[in-house]
């Protein structure tokens, strides 16, 4: 029987400090890390190993033994049954804020202690090297040994988002705490890195989804203002690559070649600045980006893209506000049924409504005159005007869509199914029924004139969430009926 070497982890204990049960985490995750860090550089360096290395992800437990009501105000911080409730935790120092919050809340509603051990979940070695930049877990057939026989690999049998999608089957284990388990987390936290080249570490807790690069120059120009503001909050700006600059006038070396959703940081001290993702165009790309982001639990995310407007009353550059969203994009069939209402979210509504008025300074029934509210449709085919006009069209305006685009309906419903607050705040770039297509010179005079002011107007929405109380911003709306405590 092959011989298995485990870190010596002390015995779970419960604590009543959440401080101190974040400060036992980090040390469970940081042992374990660091043992099979050392393992696997000796294996790599020296012979053949004969034994198998294994270190476990740390665990936050607690029990209740009482139906007593809570404030029915809050969608989270609670659990919803008595009995035992349990997740796997990575990266406690990533998520150190967050776990603080999230385990004040669990032991005030409950008054009952969290219990931090170290779980029987194993650390598969490629997400524990993932931070050693002297270490790098070769392909397969690379290294002197099978990789599998000496260390745990990540397995995909269970990692999976069936606690988000409301299928998981906890019978005989302990319910979960969280909406997703640390390999999870691990999985997503490596996959933002490689589509975006920024690390996990940079991104803020409001982020806007855009589908035009156009966006970026206008943001790193605002970042730059805000940054000779000393009295803006904002500490840093990130580049694609981590070229982080903290002066406005700092140069940022852009990389060779951007990766496939280019990421921009705007930083505040507490992680409540502004993160801007590319996600470029299509509904895939839409659903990889926030499948990985939301692990990072942000409080809100936003779209700010192009669409076409379907009304012959709008014009290019006319804003819209997607209160509701017709599902055409595909990808996110198997997880989210079409038939799950995609319901908007009154704070963030009111949150885009204000910011549109500010920096247009119109307001009440002038605010009309530029911004429509309505249906958006989300299509998976970017050439849809050349099918038969008698079906989409149709389609269309049973739905009484405003605008169609490729991405918004599938960042809304992920944030439905993630639960993160959502909106979708557009600008008609052209008008394909009416015969305002996007062609060159239309599109640059377009963006010229429009990037900055919607930029802006994304921006300034993230500032009013921002200032808006976490009991209040994630409503209850999104929360199911037997729904983990964490947020």
């Amino acid at each position: 029987m092959t011989i298995i070497r485990t870190p010596d982890v002390p015995t779970p204990e419960a604590f009543k400090d959440p401080a101190e049960a974040v400060a036992r985490l980090e040390e469970l995750y940081t042992q374990a890390t660091q043992f099979l860090c050392d393992s696997f550089a000796d294996a790599m360096d020296g012979e053949t190993p004969t034994e198998r290395y294994r270190a476990y992800y740390p665990e936050i437990r607690i029990k209740t033994s009482s139906y007593a009501q809570v404030d029915s105000r809050l969608s989270f911080g609670h659990v919803s049954e008595p009995g035992t409730h349990a997740t796997t935790v990575t990266r406690p120092d990533l998520f150190r804020s967050y776990l603080t919050q999230q385990i004040a809340l669990l032991i005030k509603n409950h008054d009952q202690p969290v219990t931090i051990g170290a779980s029987d979940t194993p650390i598969p070695v490629h997400f524990a090297v993932a931070n050693n930049p002297d270490l790098v877990v070769p392909h397969q057939g690379a290294a002197s040994f099978t990789l599998r026989d000496v260390f745990d690999v990540p397995d995909l049998t269970s990692t999976n988002d069936d606690i988000v999608n409301g299928v998981h089957d906890a019978e005989g284990n302990p319910g979960p705490l969280s909406l997703f388990t640390a390999q999870r987390v691990d999985y997503s936290l490596a996959r933002l890195s490689h589509y975006t080249a920024t690390d996990p570490d940079h991104f803020q807790n409001h982020v806007l989804f855009t589908n035009y690069q156009f966006y970026v120059s206008e943001f790193e120009s605002y970042a730059r203002a805000q940054l000779a503001n000393p009295d803006s909050g904002y500490t840093s700006f990130v580049s694609t690559g981590n070229a982080e600059i903290t002066d406005p006038d700092g140069v940022i070396e852009q990389p060779l070649k951007l990766p496939q959703m280019p990421t921009y940081h705007l930083k505040r001290a507490d992680g409540s600045g502004i993160t801007l993702v590319n996600i470029g165009v299509g509904p895939s790309n839409a659903k990889t980006a926030t499948d990985h982001i939301a692990v990072l639990r942000p409080h809100a995310w936003l779209m700010v893209g192009h669409c076409a407007g379907l009304r012959n009353t709008q014009a290019l550059g006319d804003f819209v506000l997607a209160h509701a969203y017709l599902r055409e994009d595909k990808v996110l069939d198997d997880d989210l049924p079409v038939w799950v209402p995609i319901p908007p979210l009154a704070e963030i509504q009111v949150a885009l409504e204000q910011a549109v008025a500010e920096v247009t300074e119109l307001e009440g029934y002038e605010l009309k005159r530029i911004m429509r509210t309505g249906t958006v449709a989300s299509v998976d085919n970017r050439n849809w005007e050349l099918r038969d006009q008698s079906g989409p069209v149709q389609r269309l305006s049973q739905s009484r869509a405003i605008a169609l685009d490729m991405e918004s309906a599938t960042i809304a419903a992920n944030g439905y199914r993630f639960r993160v607050p959502y909106g979708t705040l557009l600008c008609v770039s052209d008008k394909p029924l009416h015969g305002e297509l996007k062609l060159p010179g239309m599109a640059s005079a377009f963006y010229t004139t429009q990037v900055s002011r919607h930029l802006a107007i994304g921006i300034r929405a993230m500032e009013h969430l921002r200032g808006m109380p976490l009991e209040r911003l994630h409503s209850r709306k999104l929360r199911s009926f037997d729904e983990t405590a964490f947020l």
